[in-house]
């Protein structure tokens, strides 16, 4: 969403490079481009003016490192600013009391608030709660079958709303049923409109004075831009919301809600939701954000990312393996496999530092290809698959016919895998560490194609 936003700063700092020291004069030409590209971006207008004069009197009031270079001063203050208008740290959801805690799930029709409850729920429960969800818009019969759907998927317990039930009333029994159920925390997904209107404010207030949520969190839809604005404003009017789930980041849009939401509303952004599958929300860190904005890359949700992708066993298992040369067509299987569950190549080039996400834009592993060298090794004995050296040609035609690829894809499959092979002998023994740096030098790995 950011690459726009990212390009055009980078482009406003590159103007300042060579230059020894900062002046007034190209202080201002430098922050007319970041002024430039924030209302590119979409970012409301106050807000870009206010943040343009924080970074000026930051620079020039010389707030940052002597030993900066006049560009890092800038892209240090740049950062500093965005990080405080991204909300400056972490907030995270405030569940504490009695139990079931409450979360009301809140927005316009269309925002995503129906997916991201059961994102939420999902992951809540990665994190050892008892989710319950709750459907509250009782309008559409379908945002009722729906959010069943979702929470039949996630196994998830969910209150058997309907149509003829009053709001109130379903929040107030769906309470009572969770309690039964021990569970820890109740998502309420309430009915959301086109537009804003009074009677939909009026139900959930109604809603809010019957069950005291913990948490008020306004999903609004990340590429509406200002409209996404405009309407946290609204919603925070009437209901005193506690926060702001962002959902559709990773779409095509310019990003100024992300950019806007908290300078104009005074609530932080707790979540945003990065892809269409239930697995795909995040924590949202103002810090890591402004990051990625500038180029910077996302380490630590990177490797946030891997321990969640890599199973911890397999891995020491496979450190063995290579110590002692052993890795087999199984292993290398579930590389592949787990390198997959973190996502996109794209998402994973933006949080690397220095890296252009851009240039990997819609890249990801092939999921026909996985399917086919799934197929293939699956269709092989336990012996062929520790021992692919014993695969004659008469065993490769009956590897085909059982998981109906060609005799040439196997061929080529264990081609790949011979010369991942190879390479994880080269850094299994001795001098392993600077073989690594030589291979970076060299510009990357064998068998591994756009890595």
């Amino acid at each position: 969403m950011f690459e726009s936003l990212s390009d055009r700063l980078s482009s406003a700092f590159r103007s300042l490079s060579g230059r020894a020291q900062l002046t007034e004069e190209n202080i201002r030409d430098g922050l007319r481009e970041v002024r430039l590209a924030l209302l590119e971006a979409d970012v409301n207008f106050k807000v870009v003016k206010e943040f343009v004069e924080r970074v000026r009197e930051r620079v020039l009031g010389q707030e940052v490192e002597k030993s900066l270079t006049p560009t890092q001063q800038l892209v240090k203050a740049v950062h500093d600013e965005l990080v405080t208008l991204l909300g400056g740290e972490t907030t995270e959801l405030n569940l504490r009391g009695a139990q079931p805690g409450v979360i009301m799930m809140v927005g316009l029709q269309g925002s995503g608030k129906n997916t991201s409850a059961g994102k939420l729920a999902n992951l809540l429960r990665k994190q050892k709660m008892r989710p319950y969800l709750v459907p509250v818009d009782v309008y559409r019969p379908a945002a009722i079958d729906q959010l069943r759907t979702l929470a039949r998927q996630l196994d998830i317990p969910c209150f058997a709303s309907s149509a003829d039930m009053k709001p109130v009333d379903i929040v107030r029994a769906a309470l009572e049923d969770a309690k039964e159920k021990q569970c820890t925390v109740v998502i309420l997904d309430t009915a959301g409109r086109l537009h804003v209107d009074e009677a939909l404010m009026e139900e959930l207030k109604a809603i809010k004075a019957a069950v005291k949520p913990n948490e008020i969190l306004l999903v609004v839809d990340a590429m509406t831009g200002q409209d996404a604005v405009n309407a946290a404003q609204t919603f925070n009017e009437y209901l005193d919301i506690d926060g702001v789930i962002l959902s559709k980041l990773d779409g095509d849009a310019r990003g100024g809600a992300a950019l806007s939401v908290k300078a104009v509303t005074g609530k932080p952004i707790k979540f945003i939701g990065v892809g269409e599958k239930l697995d795909q929300i995040e924590p949202f860190h103002p810090g890591r954000m402004a990051s990625r904005i500038l180029g910077m890359g996302d380490v630590l949700t990177l490797i946030e990312k891997a321990e969640a992708a890599f199973d911890q066993k397999k891995a020491e298992e496979l450190e063995k393996k290579l110590r002692s040369n052993k890795f087999t067509l199984a292993d290398f299987y579930d590389q592949l496999t787990q390198l997959k569950g973190m996502g996109s190549l794209e998402d994973l080039a933006g949080m690397m530092p220095g890296m252009n996400a851009g240039a990997l834009k819609g890249a990801t592993v092939d999921e026909k290809a996985m399917a086919r060298t799934e197929a293939i090794i699956q269709s092989m004995t336990p012996y062929e698959r520790e021992n692919p050296s014993v695969l004659n040609h008469s065993r490769k035609r009956r590897i085909a016919a059982g998981s109906g690829v060609k005799v040439e894809d196997i061929n080529r499959l264990l081609k790949q895998f011979d010369m991942m092979n190879q390479m994880m002998k080269q850094f299994s023994g001795p001098g392993a560490s600077k073989k690594m740096k030589r291979m970076g030098r060299m510009g990357g790995f064998p068998g591994m194609p756009g890595m």
